[in-house]
């Protein structure tokens, strides 16, 4: 959905802060004194059914993933200290609420379905459609299911006592990413009574651990796996991390917190966006960092440090082999394995969406194909897209490295988009300051926050070229950058298609791209993207279609 038509021209009565007869009385707007303009942004009519709980729990279900399962181990190791493990999760965990705050802002200015597709497009406009085609190849190419795939395979063949080779933990892997594909391709109410279900194991894990690790810490364990670690004794003893480790790990924590920005794409189907906003995100974010933390004691309160750094992503199934003995290690096994497949039944279940909405648009190559709902009233393809690549990424990465590739796939990537989405952001105060455009969204995250948000997330983009020293490593097999060198390819592909799509196609078919923002029958507004050939022969289409007809011809 782009917001490519939101600067219109007020009437010229129309002082700062007033609302122009001609904006309807269902959108936003922001002004500018010096210019007159003002941004609109058209509220979308469809049924608003999220209210502060609902909200709050879509943000918790996204970001309560494998992560604080899976990557305690890798993070402790590249710290060198169990208290710099600790002041690593801390600092990560004040990056990413930095990140939910600036996106707080920008979703209280732009309260409408779409996330940071929708910001970028209304930042940056110029060139026209540079951004929807870098973003359409970031969203097109990545595996956001892929990782927790891999866990749920490898936290399985823990729970039957099996070694975990080359090929078992994918296999299990491309099983579950195809199931998760399959239902919510053919029911999609099946599929989300199963995530949600599923969802409830996360929340109790976690809980059932904290609380494990306070008893730990008095003393009340009484299983015979279990002796006092004493790895809070002189915390900070060991290794200081290098500028390698440090990133590495950050990665990892920020890796824990990828969903804070959830609610953000589904804001136009919200009750009081702006109310909710400020309650339900930092409630979520806030509950589930303290959480973090205190799952982080706990295993260092139960678990000997020397079997944290070798425990691989099955840290978790080790905490509770201490804490209550073998057999409790397999069940937990199998809850944290059904709390990752959750995580990949609900990312697969919003991506194949987002390619859906891409191909609406007309976005991408052969976009009837991608917009269908046919055949089962699902997006169907664009969850099969999402399938593939999950597949490809899960496969293509040689034995050991495919879960911190995928880790570092996606956050390295979304490092760069946020760098971008800070960097937009300040470009519009520094506006404000100069009193070209007035900026004054119902959240504010403040321009210290953002400049922060800005700068760790500009670090988390330059210093994984570092390379390691004393022995660290990312991957066992893989040169260290390969992570950012794959990420610009893709953001590469983008920009090769924007070319392509925009400059060369447009001459050669004699036409121009066009957009008109058009509201659905869903009741949700959304950018459209039409030909419009420089004979005129279909220049009545932009009046014609004021719905989201099937037979409309878009850009193909």
């Amino acid at each position: 959905m782009g917001l490519t038509d939101f600067y219109q021209k007020s009437s010229t009565n129309t002082t700062a802060g007033e609302k122009s007869e001609d904006i309807p009385s269902d959108s936003a707007s922001f002004s500018s004194d010096s210019e007159k303009d003002v941004v609109v942004v058209q509220i979308d009519k469809n049924t608003k059914q999220i209210g502060i709980v609902s909200a709050t729990f879509l943000m918790i279900n996204r970001m309560l993933g494998a992560g604080v399962f899976a990557t305690g181990s890798t993070i402790f190791s590249l710290s060198g200290s169990v208290g710099t493990a600790l002041m690593m999760w801390f600092a990560g965990t004040i990056i990413a609420l930095s990140g939910l705050l600036v996106y707080m802002e920008l979703g209280s200015a732009l309260p409408r379905n779409g996330g940071e597709k929708n910001y970028l497009e209304f930042l940056f406009r110029k060139p026209k459609f540079l951004v929807t085609a870098m973003y359409a190849s970031y969203v097109f190419f990545l595996g956001w299911a892929a990782g927790n795939s891999i866990v749920v395979g490898e936290y399985l063949l823990n729970a039957a006592g099996k070694e975990v080779t080359q090929w078992n933990s994918r296999a299990i892997g491309i099983a579950v990413i195809t199931f998760a594909f399959l239902v919510n391709a053919i029911h999609v109410k099946t599929g989300l009574f199963l995530a949600n279900a599923l969802g409830t194991f996360k929340i109790i894990i976690v809980l059932f651990i904290t609380v494990t690790g306070w008893v730990a810490l008095g003393g009340g364990i009484k299983s015979k796996n279990f002796h006092h670690t004493g790895n809070f004794r002189d915390a900070f003893k060991g290794e200081t991390p290098s500028g390698f480790g440090i990133v590495n790990a950050l990665y990892n924590v920020i890796w824990s917190y990828v969903g804070y920005s959830n609610a953000n794409y589904a804001l136009g189907e919200i009750k009081n966006p702006t109310r909710v906003l400020r309650i339900a995100a930092p409630v979520a974010f806030v509950s589930l960092g303290i959480l973090y933390m205190f799952v982080n004691i706990a295993y260092f309160a139960v678990v000997p440090k020397e079997e944290i750094e070798n425990s691989g992503t099955i840290l978790a199934a080790l905490f509770f082999r201490y804490a209550f003995g073998d057999s409790a290690e397999k069940a937990a096994s199998v809850f944290v394995a059904l709390s990752a497949w959750a995580n990949v039944m609900s990312v697969i279940f919003s991506q194949g969406r987002i390619i859906q909405q891409l191909g609406r648009e007309g976005a991408l190559p052969i976009s009837r194909f991608w917009a269908t709902s046919k055949p089962f009233g699902t997006p169907f393809v664009g969850l099969m897209e999402h399938w593939i690549v999950c597949i490809v990424t899960m496969v293509a990465p040689p034995p050991g490295d495919a879960y911190n590739f995928i880790l570092n796939l996606i956050s390295y990537p979304l490092n760069v988009v946020n760098t971008v989405l800070a960097a937009g952001l300040l470009y519009v105060y520094y506006k404000k300051s100069r009193g070209l455009i007035q900026w004054n969204p119902p959240i504010k995250a403040s321009l210290p926050v953002i400049i922060f948000f800005f700068l760790a997330s500009l670090y988390l983009i330059v210093a994984p070229y570092i390379p390691p020293v004393d022995g660290q490593k990312v991957y066992n097999h893989l040169p260290y950058w390969i992570h950012a060198v794959v990420t610009w390819g893709i953001f590469g592909i983008g920009l090769v298609y924007y070319f392509v799509w925009v400059r060369i196609l447009p001459k050669l078919g004699n036409y121009t791209l066009v957009t008109k923002e058009i509201v659905g029958e869903d009741g949700f507004w959304r950018n459209r993207i039409y030909r419009i050939y420089n004979d005129g022969s279909n220049k009545d289409i932009l009046e014609n279609d004021h719905t989201e007809q099937p037979e409309v011809e878009v850009v193909n």
